[in-house]
């Protein structure tokens, strides 16, 4: 019976060690990707976030929130928005009052609401195909406003600030529109511009 507790015991101590070094290592090839980014070696840290990214969730917690923005950041500097996306709205789901993440969320929707209106105005004489995109319209704005709303009450531009009312305008919503400066006021309480990965 004591040689089974023992080997138990000794079981148990071999996989917690075998845990934290595979942690350890995770997090080093972390530290890699970082340093390659801060050296512009951008095709490396493409292929050491890529690698990392299947492996993310063994960082600590703010580690795996600063490494989503860096992939998120990469992606949408190589023009691949949509893969930029889903690392973009994690970190805005954990780190929520961090706006450089909603300023970048918010642009790259923009974006989004503008290919619509350009669909738009294609199909001017197809009613069913513009109520269809219309639908499409609204809710893309209606996701893009809280983010640069949030953007616009951290850091406030006249260009962002004049973004908003526009779609507030161009989808009718007067009510949105008149209680905006209320909530720019709300929001700005509360803001991050830097993430700490410690």
């Amino acid at each position: 019976m004591l040689k089974k507790a023992c080997l138990a015991i000794i079981s148990v101590l071999f996989l917690l060690t075998a845990k934290a070094q595979s942690a350890d290592s995770v997090y080093n090839q972390y530290l890699d990707f970082n340093l390659a980014r801060f050296q512009g070696q951008t095709d490396k840290a493409f292929v050491l976030g890529e690698n990392l990214i299947p492996l993310a969730n063994k960082l600590p917690e703010k580690a795996r929130i600063s490494f989503s923005f860096s992939m998120g950041k990469m992606y949408e500097d190589d023009n691949q928005p949509e893969k930029a996306f889903p690392f973009y709205e994690k970190v805005a789901a954990a780190v929520p009052d961090y706006y450089v993440v909603h300023r970048a969320l918010g642009y790259l929707y923009l974006d989004k609401v503008r290919a619509v209106e350009d669909q738009m105005k294609l199909t001017t004489n197809d009613k069913a195909s513009a109520d269809s995109l219309q639908a499409v319209y609204v809710k893309l704005v209606q996701k893009t406003l809280p983010h640069l709303e949030k953007a616009q009450a951290c850091d406030p531009s006249d260009d962002t600030l004049d973004i908003i009312k526009t779609l507030y305008k161009k989808i009718n919503d007067s009510q949105g529109l008149a209680t905006l400066d209320d909530r720019l006021k709300q929001l700005s309480k509360s803001c991050i511009d830097v993430l700490s990965d410690n």
